[in-house]
């Protein structure tokens, strides 16, 4: 356009009306005027902060334009109440669908809300604001927080009932805000499970920390799961320089769940408590007839048949019913009420007929009330592994104390402990004197005196409770942590300790140190590791009355620790972090199994159960829905959740159709091959076919009358059936270059 066209075109009605609604239009940059967020503030400093700047700026203009251009497209406080809505809905487990339509229910309760007129979260946007929103802010955090040091990874497999698929979870445990946290960082779903399956997904899960600080993997004791460790190992050396992880063990708590149930195994225990409970469970007519007979309101309770300890509440409850169940049999006996026909009615009825079911039971009671505080003591995140090998071997001495002479465990230690050979029935007691428990000898001096058992019965039982009890100790010492050096060193750490035997504890002090050069996971090297031991042993020397004031049942070790080495012990502090970090067992993971079962919905896809147990996870370690902060980024990562969602879309859409024609190029391929081989063969025919044609023409011509017109008409037939190869090869020929063109249309 010339200079002339210009100038006409300036003087037109149409540029004229153009250039004056440009004037008019206000600039985006009014809209993006810098100033401080009143976000989470209180309401009087936000008011403060908005009158302060309000009188600072001046209008350039004479449109009063917004400061923030998220209050005229979606407002801020808006936002932050979408936010809070979407953690709400998630760590209540409401399903999405719920929120459809909840805008337009704020606004009827809260007419005069300006955040209500605005507010719309409903079921599509819920999901992708916590997808998109909340999961990849809350990963980041977690991510940028645990790459900052050493950590250690948790991780177990639980069947998810939704997707039908094994749900392997994977947990970190990572210093903050100077204590050991224990933090979800993701899930995997799988269906096969051997070690080369969970070495995958497990690197899959990790993929965004920096693997060069794990010290060490914490997991159950299943064979598969020692071969996964040995091939982590290996791939750990060889990408880190020769680094190895920290062995302690598998977790000690599946331990002695597995020892109880061996133990028991001979007496058929969980058959009797499970049919207690099945009996009565879903069926209102036998709980009728129960309650009108005896008068009892309590019912049995259900068996775990993978916690064996855990089942105390169970047995006290059977002990506690086990009367009137025996009135209700009766009663079904003289018919006064209807016989159920059950399977475990019959188990009961059994059951009853031996004399020394109640004795069983009070013994597995003082069995499992031996265990457990030690397993309430553990079921923990809290650093706990310095007081392992020193509890562990005091539970394992009060089992042994009930049936093993005492001049064999006079002065044991935690190793002779696990290589003591219980099976050994010279160092066992006289049946007469082991220790069954007050409620089992009570129960079988009263079967004796009422001469329902002799002593022959009662002889029989106490062999059987003693080779249960040795059973469980050997189970035990098959993958005890207390076969590991490093949990059994990591004891200096306890200030009892530390107290009682400096000697020992600056000792293993020492090989702990050795244990980590050897391993590769001591930065600084020999000159580092004589530092950790010279401020070890001047800490025994100068903080004799710190120690003496902590009570591990009030104060965190941790935290001890760090308030006591972290100032003038900076090499020995780095050190003890290093130790405090590793774990203790399963109880992190295991307890996120009963998340799982409360996320899980029905038809919920497996990112969302992920986004889920995230969210879950940081708004308890938030302290609660209320106590989450809502940041700047929090929010900018929920804004920018649409876009992602979007992007998601297109992918999906994208794979969709890239899966389409990797399909549509497989099946080509697969044609085209095929094609090729037919005509492979097509040509060794046709070639055959001419060369036994000439071959019969030229026999022809030396040959007369009948022979010749023999010898004519096979070749001539042969030459027909050639023509016809050669029209099929042709047409073959034919088809694959149209194959071979659509193929590359598609590439």
């Amino acid at each position: 356009m010339g200079v002339k066209a210009l100038e006409t075109h300036m003087q037109c009605e149409k540029h004229k009306v153009a250039a004056e609604t440009c004037r008019k239009t206000p600039g985006i940059y009014q809209f993006c005027s810098v100033e401080p967020t009143t976000v989470g503030l209180p309401q009087s400093a936000a008011a403060s902060q908005t009158s302060a700047t309000a009188s600072a700026s001046t209008s350039s203009t004479a449109v009063s334009a917004p400061a923030d251009i998220r209050a005229t497209f979606a407002s801020t406080t808006t936002l932050r109440a979408e936010v809070l809505w979407c953690l709400h809905t998630i760590m209540k487990h409401q399903s999405y669908t719920a929120n459809e339509a909840v805008g337009d229910v704020f606004r009827t309760m809260f007419p005069d809300s300006e955040i209500a007129r605005t507010f719309k979260c409903g079921k599509d946007k819920t999901a992708y604001i916590a997808r998109f929103g909340l999961a990849p802010y809350i990963t980041k955090l977690l991510v940028a927080d645990v790459n900052k040091e050493m950590f250690v990874l948790m991780f177990d497999e639980s069947l998810n009932e939704t997707s039908k698929s094994k749900q392997l979870d994977l947990h970190v445990r990572f210093w903050g805000q100077d204590r050991v946290q224990s933090r979800y960082l993701g899930s995997q779903f799988m269906g096969h499970g051997t070690a080369q399956d969970l070495l995958h997904h497990f690197k899959e899960c990790a993929l965004q920390l920096d693997l060069k600080n794990l010290l060490s993997v914490s997991m159950d004791g299943p064979n598969v799961n020692w071969r996964f460790l040995d091939l982590l190992q290996q791939e750990h050396h060889e990408q880190f320089g020769g680094t190895q992880l920290i062995v302690v063990g598998s977790c000690g708590l599946h331990t002695l769940h597995n020892a109880c149930k061996r133990g028991f195994s001979i007496w058929h225990m969980e058959k009797v408590l499970r049919a207690l409970h099945i009996l009565f469970h879903n069926a209102p007519a036998r709980r009728e007839d129960f309650t009108a007979l005896t008068k009892c309101t309590k019912f049995p309770l259900p068996f775990c048949g993978h916690r064996w300890l855990e089942n105390l509440p169970v047995v006290e409850r059977a002990l506690e019913v086990w009367p009137s169940v025996t009135m209700y049999m009766d009663a079904v006996r003289k018919k006064k009420i209807p016989n159920p026909g059950t399977a475990s009615y019959d188990t009961l009825e059994a059951a009853e007929k031996d004399p020394l079911i109640l004795a069983k039971l009070h013994f597995y009671m003082a069995i499992t009330r031996t265990f457990s505080p030690f397993l309430t003591f553990y079921q923990t995140d809290v650093p706990v592994i310095p007081f392992l090998a020193k509890d562990l071997a005091e539970l394992l001495k009060s089992m042994l104390r009930r049936f093993v002479k005492k001049e064999v465990l006079k002065d044991i230690s935690p190793l002779q402990l696990v290589r003591l050979d219980v099976s050994d029935n010279q160092s066992w007691v006289n049946p007469k004197e082991v220790n069954i428990g007050l409620g089992a000898e009570s129960l079988l001096k009263e079967l004796q005196k009422q001469k329902k058992i002799g002593e022959l019965t009662v002889l029989e039982f106490r062999k059987d409770c003693l080779k249960m009890m040795s059973t469980i100790i050997q189970k035990v010492q098959e993958k005890s942590p207390l076969k590991y050096p490093v949990v059994r060193q990591v004891a200096c750490l306890d200030p009892s300790m530390m107290l009682s035997d400096p000697d020992w504890c600056k000792s293993n002090m020492t090989k702990l140190v050795q244990k980590f050069l050897q391993a590769q996971q001591l930065s600084g090297g020999v000159s580092a590791g004589d530092v950790i031991i010279q401020q070890f042993s001047d800490m025994l020397s100068a903080e004799n009355e710190t120690l003496v004031s902590y009570r591990s049942t009030e104060t965190r070790l941790d935290t001890f620790l760090h308030g006591v080495l972290a100032e003038r012990y900076d090499e020995l502090w780095g050190f003890c972090k290093k130790l405090l970090l590793l774990s203790h067992g399963q109880a992190t993971v295991e307890r996120g199994f009963s998340i799982n079962k409360e996320v899980e919905t029905c038809n919920m896809q497996e990112e969302t159960m992920v986004t889920h147990r995230l969210v879950c996870d940081y708004v308890n370690i938030c302290g609660g829905l209320l106590n989450v902060p809502i940041s700047k980024e929090l929010l900018a990562s929920a804004a920018s959740a649409r876009s992602r969602y979007r992007m998601h879309l297109d992918q999906q859409k994208a794979k969709k159709i890239t899966d389409v024609q990797a399909q549509k190029r497989k099946s080509l391929e697969e044609n085209i091959e095929h094609l090729k081989k037919k005509k492979k063969i097509l040509v060794q025919v046709s070639m055959s076919l001419q060369r036994d044609a000439d071959q019969l023409a030229e026999e022809a011509e030396g040959k007369a009358g009948t022979l010749m017109a023999q010898l004519i008409t096979k070749s001539n037939t042969l030459r027909k059936r050639y023509k016809e190869k050669t029209s099929e090869l042709q047409q073959i020929e034919t088809e694959l270059e149209a194959k071979g063109k659509e193929l590359r249309s598609i590439q």
